[in-house]
């Protein structure tokens, strides 16, 4: 079972949130929040929103399937499967430079997808299920 929480619009440049994904990817869910909970970046309290996002969309499906029985969820078995730094839109603004001219800024920001998961098929659940 996967579920996935995004995070949109970052005011921070997705070369610097890749290297705390990069630390959290393929850990359980207890040891990426402590990692993200103990770093001192500005992005990893953005991070653990999402991932904190994620896990609350694994525990709560969607409650008009006749499925939902068979989609417990154990918050300990859940890890992180995929998380990806996307980049945003781009801020342009103009910085007053000597003699009258100016130079560009850019400030980049990202979108930030983090997806959770168990390790085991929905194909085969839903098949039970619909079997029964």
């Amino acid at each position: 079972m996967q579920a996935r929480a995004i995070q949109r619009d970052i005011g921070i440049p997705a070369t610097k949130v890749r290297q705390l994904l990069d630390l959290i990817r393929g850990k359980s869910v207890g040891e990426a929040l402590s990692i993200l909970q103990y770093s001192p970046r500005r992005a990893a309290g953005i991070i653990e929103k999402t991932l904190r996002s994620a896990i609350a969309n694994a525990t709560r499906q969607d409650d008009d399937e006749d499925v939902v029985a068979a989609r417990t969820v154990d918050v300990d078995s859940l890890f992180v499967s995929t998380v990806m730094a996307d980049q945003g839109r781009t801020l342009k603004r103009m910085k007053t430079r000597a003699r009258g001219t100016s130079n560009r800024i850019d400030k980049r920001q990202s979108h930030v997808t983090i997806i959770v998961s168990d390790g085991r098929d929905d194909s085969a659940v839903v098949e039970t299920a619909a079997t029964e």
